[in-house]
């Protein structure tokens, strides 16, 4: 039992710049199929906002998706998002897991993770850098530098 005046140990920060989380997800074909996506969250202090999602198919390289930090720290809770990336958590026979849905110029995809792993994920996260601190790790003169020296897209 803690004595009510014992402090609260704070959670310990990591020196790591990067974490990864490799997860098999289930990319939710119709109700009752599902197929098995070999898949990595990843996080890097340089970009203290964004998560990547590395979807690993029959490709040589793997399908990348990077979108906010806090979608999906909101998403394992309840609704969070819209347009090309919304998470939410699952209810009745899903509860426990976590959808978080794709869109692009082809279509949507679904995919079904484990509430756990993608909890542990942000908690990893949070040791790099904690919610509501990414300001101070933000480089606001490399991500200019970044922008400026990158060409233009086709059409823009």
């Amino acid at each position: 039992m803690t004595h009510p005046e014992t402090p609260r140990v704070p959670d310990q920060r990591t020196p790591a710049e990067i974490c990864a989380m490799p997860l098999e997800l289930q990319a939710v074909v119709c109700p009752g199929l599902s197929v098995s996506v070999a898949a990595c969250l990843r996080y890097e202090l340089a970009e203290p906002y964004a998560v990547y999602l590395d979807n690993h198919v029959d490709l040589d390289e793997p399908i990348t998706w990077v979108f906010a930090r806090d979608l999906l720290a909101a998403g394992v809770d309840a609704w969070a998002g819209m347009g090309d990336v919304s998470v939410h958590p699952g209810v009745g026979a899903s509860a426990g897991t976590v959808f978080i849905a794709l869109g692009g110029e082809n279509g949507t995809v679904v995919l079904r993770a484990e509430a756990a792993l993608v909890r542990a994920f942000l908690a990893a996260t949070e040791r790099i850098v904690p919610f509501g601190s990414e300001p101070r790790h933000l480089d606001l003169d490399a991500l200019l530098l970044r922008l400026f020296e990158e060409p233009p897209e086709p059409g823009r």
